[in-house]
Formats: structure tokens, sequence, C-alpha cells
């Protein structure tokens, strides 16, 4: 219908004016809600053609389609706003053509052309020495739901992840163990292995910063007392060892690591998010050293007096970038040059790489893009980086190494609680047993945290309210889980009484109602919308349209009866537009990594 009426734009360009403009570079827009009308075409920019005004522009325009087109049957003109009226029978002709009777998941609303793009999605990347926290939810939670995007877009779609298991900050939680945790594990604590591991971490933390202060008050300067602490020269010597294969320290490594990962995967299967590889930068950072070595050869990087090796990024109006310390020791960027490369050999043909990671890392991959093709790789230009604002709280930042960090297992855990006392306070939970009830306070306590996570465009910074996310009511996660609900229920009422929607007859169906116009055309933005948020690697397309989506429904429920509706076509016909919209909801809310559920 659309395309129909682009190309009638076209049409009458050229007839009215002699203007030629292809129809796919015609933009059409909604009408807004004020105006009648269901596409709007701006006029403004053709009226140097017509030698009129853009409103007598837009109306010669508006009577050649109603004279040469079959789907417009009216339109209006707001100054240089042509609004433009779908007749009422192409409306129904374009819900026909949508739905798919009872195998509504096939319909071609859905359907998609394979794009023969190979495309690796990197995410979550946590490093061993801490659980993860608030900032991870939205890492993981972007980086899943821009896959799914992607792969319903038409592409071949792998998940992945790097884990930061080597460096210094691991050496850290190992020493202060060691130093401090009497044998202490997972078993004996009653910690997830993360859990505890972390908890070293902030204690190796808390004694750095007791002897920087002992430091200080012998005359050392708070910069010379940072470098000369024991606890951090110990911790350094450990690095060390670890990258010589000390046998004991590698054996601790091993096992705190192995500890860590236990509680990751618990927490990466109650977030709902997976991978399909993973890499360890215990094993890429080998490859890294060894390709900048041999850039050094070929003359790309060069060495300092002390040993270290550098690349010089000033024509690119960058500085200089350390690869290799002067021991000898790995950077991050050393580690992530062999990442890549692993990444494109383990997939040929690859298209794009993604990497999803915040936006304080943005000059790090730029300075990653650059070397890689300094070296000489042409895949290069197909790395991106996802960048995405920081999750901020009401209370203030987050500090991982002051255990001041909001833990993701305590924020799921404590959203599934506030759902579990907000639904029981609107008694929506009427027949369930208490496994059934406790499944869907968990599903709307983290489908609450993702929505409002994933709803504000990634490269903004944002502020998490958990009280806000929960609601209800407005731009949530659980309103529109609460509406697919509702449709549920309508269609089971409406399977009892026999309302079938595998024959109706849409030929029949007259004198539609604007709330169901609304909706018919808010489905069909669906193939549109997916495109755009595929383009733009950004969920909140997707958010936005499902909650407009479930808000047109609403209106149209609220407005127009179902089941007292005495024509019995248009009665199937609204059973049917609830159908597909219930299922366009249950697809576009997966996009998101969410679900929702069939009664409340």
């Amino acid at each position: 219908m659309e395309e129909q009426i682009k190309q009638g734009v076209s049409d009458a360009l050229k007839a009215l004016y002699s203007h030629d403009v292809a129809a796919d570079e015609i933009g059409l827009q909604p009408t807004r809600k004020e105006f009648e009308g269901t596409y709007t075409f701006v006029t403004f920019p053709f009226a140097r053609f017509s030698k009129k005004n853009p409103e007598e522009t837009g109306n010669e325009i508006g009577a050649y389609l109603v004279d040469h087109t079959n789907v417009v049957s009216a339109f209006n003109t707001v100054k240089g706003f042509l609004n433009i009226s779908i007749s009422e029978a192409s409306q129904v002709e374009s819900f026909a053509q949508m739905f798919n009777g009872d195998d509504i998941e096939a319909s071609p609303l859905f359907a998609v052309e394979p794009t023969g793009r190979t495309v690796v999605v990197e995410y979550s990347s946590p490093n061993t020495n801490k659980p993860l926290h608030l900032g991870h939810l939205r890492n993981n939670f972007l980086g899943n739901s821009v896959s799914r995007i992607l792969k319903a877009a038409g592409n071949e779609v792998h998940k992945v992840q790097i884990i930061n298991d080597r460096g210094i900050h691991i050496c850290k939680s190992m020493l202060a163990w060691l130093k401090y945790g009497e044998g202490e594990t997972p078993e004996s604590s009653g910690l997830k292995g993360d859990h505890l591991v972390g908890k070293y971490y902030v204690a190796f933390d808390k004694a750095f910063k007791a002897e920087v202060a002992e430091l200080m008050g012998k005359g050392f300067q708070k910069e010379h007392a940072e470098k000369e602490a024991p606890i951090l020269l110990e911790a350094q010597a450990m690095l060390k060892k670890w990258e010589a294969k000390d046998p004991e320290v590698y054996a601790l490594w091993e096992k705190m690591n192995g500890w860590v990962y236990e509680g990751f995967n618990t927490t990466y299967e109650k977030m709902g998010v997976d991978f399909d590889q993973l890499y360890y930068e215990s094993d890429t950072y080998l490859i890294g050293r060894d390709r900048v070595m041999e850039g050094l050869e070929k003359g790309v990087f060069f060495k300092k007096e002390d040993g270290s090796v550098w690349v010089d990024l000033t024509d690119e109006g960058l500085d200089e970038k350390l690869l290799l310390r002067s021991d000898g020791t790995s950077v991050y960027m050393t580690q992530d040059i062999g990442t890549a490369l692993m990444r494109f050999d383990d997939y040929p043909g690859l298209s794009q790489l993604i990497y999803t990671v915040g936006n304080e890392q943005e000059y790090h991959f730029k300075v990653l893009f650059l070397i890689l093709k300094k070296l000489g790789y042409d895949w290069a230009s197909s790395c991106y980086h996802l960048s995405y604002g920081m999750v901020d709280l009401p209370s203030g930042k987050m500090k991982s190494r002051e255990g001041t960090v909001v833990d993701a297992d305590d924020l799921m855990k404590e959203m599934a609680n506030t759902a579990q006392s907000r639904t029981e306070e609107l008694g929506k939970i009427d027949g369930f047993s208490p496994e059934q009830a406790s499944e869907l306070y968990e599903m709307l306590g983290l489908g609450a945290i993702k929505y409002f996570l994933l709803k504000v465009d990634p490269r903004k910074r944002m502020l998490f309210n958990p009280e806000e996310s929960i609601e209800f009511q407005g731009n949530t996660g659980p309103f529109i889980q609460y509406t697919h609900a509702r449709i549920s229920s309508i269609l089971r009422k409406a399977n009892q009484l026999g309302v079938s929607v595998d024959n109706v007859n849409f030929e029949e169906v007259k004198d539609i109602h604007q709330m169901e116009k609304d909706l018919i055309y808010a489905l069909g933005q669906y193939p549109e919308k997916l495109k755009i948020a595929a383009d733009t690697y950004s969920p909140a397309v997707m958010a936005q349209y499902i909650y407009d989506l479930a808000k047109d429904y609403n209106r149209f429920y609220a407005e127009l009866s179902i089941f007292n509706e005495s024509d019995k076509t248009l009665q199937q016909f609204r059973v049917a537009l609830s159908a597909l919209t219930a299922q366009t909801i249950k697809l576009s809310m997966g996009l998101l990594g969410i679900n929702v559920p069939d009664r409340m």
C-alpha cells in the first residue's frame, strides 16, 4: 500500500510538473493523530517545481492520487503537508495480505530475504575478578538484542564474548585470596564463585589504600606511594609469574577463574542471554603479541629505549600508543589485535564484527581499527564499535573497587520481588499455582529491566529507575506484557465461543473504525521498523514500535466491542486483528529478549 502511494506521488510529480523523482525516493510519514489521514507527504521541497505555494501543490497532488490510484480515497492539505487517506477496501486488503489464518507466525509480515551477510556480535566481555553489575546488564541486553534484530533482518549472526581472564586485575583478587582467604571457597562461604572472587578484589583495594596512606605518612608523594605500595608490587610480580606459566600461580588462576565461570553461567541463564563462542584473553594475547613483533620487524611499530613497543598515530591526529610494556608483558590493545585476528579466521567471509562496549572506550577502538589497517588487514573497515552510554542510578555512580556496584544478580532478584508485590496488589494472579506465579514474577521483573534499558537510544547515557520500570502503565515492559496477556485472554474466549479466524471473508468487511485502521497501519510498520533497528543497531526503535502498537491496541479495545458485535464477519475480523497484534508484540518483544505472558 505504501509503495503504491509512493509510485502515485512519483507519477503525479511527473504528470503535473514534468519532474522526475523515483518512487523509492519519495518520503512518507505517519499522519499525526490530530489530523485525518494515514500517510503524510511534505510538499514544501516541490513548490519550486510546481510554481505554486505548498498548499496548492498538495491539493493538486492529492487530487491526482484520488483519480489515478485505487488506494487513496481522500486527502486534506494543511499548509505544506498533504495528508492522504487510504480507502477502506485497500486497508482491509492490506490486512488480509498480512494475516495468515491460524498460522500467524508464518505471516508475510515477518518474512525477510536473507542478506547473505555474516555478522559477529561481541558483548558482555567481563573481567574474572568481579561479578556482573548493572552496567553489564545494559551491555548484555543490548548486544543480545542487536544480535536477535540482525538475525530477524536476514543476517547470519554469531554471538561471542571475550573473557578478560588475565592481567593485573585478576592477580589482585588472587593475591588477596592468598593473603586473607584462609582457603575460603564458594562451597564453604555459600557465595557464588564470582561474588567470592569479587570480595577479594575489594579486599585488595582496601589493603592497597592502607599501604598508600602509610607510605604518604612517611613522606612519599601520592603518585609515588601508589606505585611503590608493597601489595601492588606483589601483584605485578604475580602477573610476571603467570605469563611465565609458574605452576602454583597458574593452578590458582585456573581454580579461581573456574569459580567465576560457574557464577557467570548462572547469571547469564537468569538474564536469558547466551553465546555461540567464547574467546579468552589468555589465548588471544599471545597471537596479538606475535603480530606486534611482526609489525615491529616491518617498521609498522617502533621500540623505545626501555624496550617497550609503540605505534605512532600522530599522522591520524591521535598520539603514540603502547603495545608491549618494557618487560614484554602485553596490554589490552595487544590482546584485542589477537582477538580480531582469531575471529576473522574462525568466520571466513565475515561481513562485520561488532564490538558492544561502553563509550568510554571509543578512543581505544579507534586506535585498534587503525592498527589493524596499518598491519594490512583489509577487513579492518568491517569492524564497528557499538558504543553505548553508561547507566546511572538515582544514588549516583558505581565503583567496583569500593564494592559499591549494583550487583546484577541482586537487581534481578529485587525486580522479581517488586513485580510480585505490584502484581499481588493489582490482583492479576487469580488461579495461578505458586510455581506459575513465581515464573510470572521473574518474567515481569526481567522484562521491566530489559525494556527500560533498551528503550533508550544506546548512545545516550541513562538513569535507571527501578520503581518506574516496573509500572503497569506508561512506556514500560510490564505494560506491554500485560497488553499481550489481555489479547491472549480475548483469543481464548474467542476459541471458547467458536469464533474462528482461519476463514474470515475479508471482502465482506465493511465500515471499519478509525481505531481499526490505525491498528492495521501500525502492524504494517513492522518490517520498516525492523530494518531501521537493524541498520542503526538500535533496539530502542523496536521498543518504541511495540509501545505504540500496544497503545493502539488498547485504544481499539476500549473503543470497540468484539464479542458484542452483531456482525459476525466484523467480529471475526476484530479477533483476527487481535491475533496478529498479539503475535507481533510477542515476536517484537522477543527481539528485545523479553518473554510475554499469556495470562495475568
